[in-house]
């Protein structure tokens, strides 16, 4: 009998990779390991977003972060290039309405991060430009720096926010029921696998710890992959970003 699968994806992205998984008969167990909430104040987001006509470029970090700006606009500007690191990010702004020719992201999937795009846009032709980054409160700073290494001008406008999950008796006895059944998890960030080995060395139990690191981790990037290893996590399979290369994986599990 196949393992399950534990999906820790945000509960709002969570349910449409959730339903493709169901369809090749695995069990799937939701556990979001961020919480994604909207900024209290959503007054200096949909001030910047007002002007969104003129910058001459537009990135997005994450689905999260569309979103969140697109709760603020009525119409993709025309001709304003939009920058994305990620293949989910990417069919984001298609469902927006983005025309695809408009978003630039990394030529290889299975490298989806800042340093790829990079490399796939044209930073010397960027000097003078007007640059929005549109991220979570906090983030890498990779993505804004070069941009002004490049002689751009460079606005960073939060749009949401990230927490892992508080700890609660029914968190704890899920966490130790899931730790319990060898399973392949799937991961889409860094932050949320710290905040899982977090919230288990939270209840005190290095045993559980333990026991998960056996479990098989499914990551879409580099940087996530070494993070599990960091953490002592051996069995990890590197898939590359977009949801059909994770379900690939899936199904080359025995």
């Amino acid at each position: 009998m196949p393992r399950p699968v534990v999906l820790t994806r945000p509960i709002a992205q969570a349910e449409p990779l959730a339903s493709r998984i169901r369809a090749l008969g695995r069990e799937v167990e939701v556990l979001p390991l961020l919480d994604i909430s909207p900024l209290p104040d959503q007054a200096p987001l949909r001030e910047a977003l007002a002007s969104l006509a003129s910058y001459q470029l537009a990135a997005f970090v994450s689905p999260n972060a569309i979103d969140a700006a697109f709760a603020h606009i009525r119409r993709w500007p025309p001709g304003l290039q939009a920058a994305v690191v990620g293949e989910a990010s990417r069919q984001a702004l298609l469902a927006q309405g983005v025309p695809a020719s408009l978003i630039a992201s990394p030529a290889d999937p299975a490298h989806s991060d800042t340093e790829h795009l990079l490399q796939a846009l044209d930073l010397p032709a960027l000097r003078g430009a007007k640059v929005l980054i549109v991220r979570g409160e906090s983030g890498r700073e990779l993505m804004a720096d070069s941009f002004r290494a490049a002689g751009a001008e460079v606005t960073v406008l939060p749009s949401y926010r990230r927490a892992v999950p508080q700890m609660t008796p029914a968190l704890a006895a899920r966490l130790t029921e899931l730790a319990a059944t060898p399973a392949d998890w799937i991961i889409t960030s860094s932050e949320a696998l710290r905040g899982l080995v977090g919230l288990l060395k939270e209840l005190n139990k290095l045993t559980i710890v333990a026991m998960l690191q056996h479990h098989h981790l499914i990551v879409p990037h580099s940087r996530i992959a070494e993070t599990a290893r960091d953490l002592g996590f051996p069995n990890v399979t590197l898939t590359g970003s977009g949801d059909e290369r994770v379900l690939a994986a899936l199904q080359s599990r025995p």
